[in-house]
């Protein structure tokens, strides 16, 4: 029996949200071959004595100045030929975040490293456009049935503010009366007494969330079913 040889490796999807609104991704141009010069999911090889979650936060400080807390585990890709150098098994993970909240700058293997709206992409290297794809079903998913994204917003906001993160992140159209209600109905935001103007309408009020009851519902994966 040969003698096993398959390399590990990871990729870092890291989607962000902004109030325009709109969902971009952070990629990097290739430095090296394979796929020179081509836009890719950032990632690299995981090193010996290193955790998958410790090897994907280095490679994507390492190549695009980004540090993330939490990146969630995606999904494991490991096709025959989906790199043409060797057999190499990628472990990817995805993360929400705030684009403007990050200074972004190419490095190691990365020669440039920039957003992209998700709905105007390069064309990528290896397989990432599928492992793109897969995330986006992942994220979309996801929302329906666990209150995540709301840190994106900020710290007081118009409810209007709520319902364009979801309608973006969902990529479709929500009954906004239907949302109201069962956002509403679970008690994670508080209404204050401020209100804001916005184009030509009346003034809003503005909400904040009650963060105690965000994170119990988090823990109890709530399912909002929008």
């Amino acid at each position: 029996m040969s003698e096993q040889s398959i390399k590990l490796t990871v990729d870092a999807v890291v989607f962000g949200y902004e109030s325009i609104p709109k969902i971009s991704v952070l990629l990097v141009k290739r430095k090296y071959d394979p796929f020179q010069g081509s836009w890719a999911i950032p990632g690299g090889f995981v090193e010996d004595g290193e955790s998958l979650e410790d090897a994907v936060s280095r490679e994507l400080k390492e190549e695009t100045g980004v540090e993330i807390g939490y990146l969630e585990q995606l999904y494991t890709f490991g096709n025959l030929d989906r790199d043409p150098r060797e057999r190499i098994v990628s472990v990817a993970y995805f993360g929400l975040v705030r684009p403007d909240t990050y200074k972004i700058s190419a490095a190691s293997d990365a020669q440039e490293v920039s957003w992209f709206d998700i709905n105007n992409l390069p064309k990528l290297a290896f397989d990432h456009r599928e492992i793109l794809d897969t995330a986006i079903k992942r994220l979309r998913a996801k929302i329906t049935y666990e209150p995540i994204g709301f840190e994106l917003l900020d710290e007081r906001f118009p409810f209007s503010d709520l319902e364009n993160l979801y309608t973006t992140l969902l990529g479709r159209e929500i009954d906004r009366r239907n949302f109201r209600k069962k956002i509403m109905g679970f008690g994670m935001l508080d209404e204050l007494d401020q209100k804001v103007s916005k184009g030509a309408g009346r003034p809003a009020n503005l909400f904040q969330f009650n963060k105690q009851r965000y994170f119990q519902l988090k823990e109890e994966g709530i399912v909002f079913e929008i």
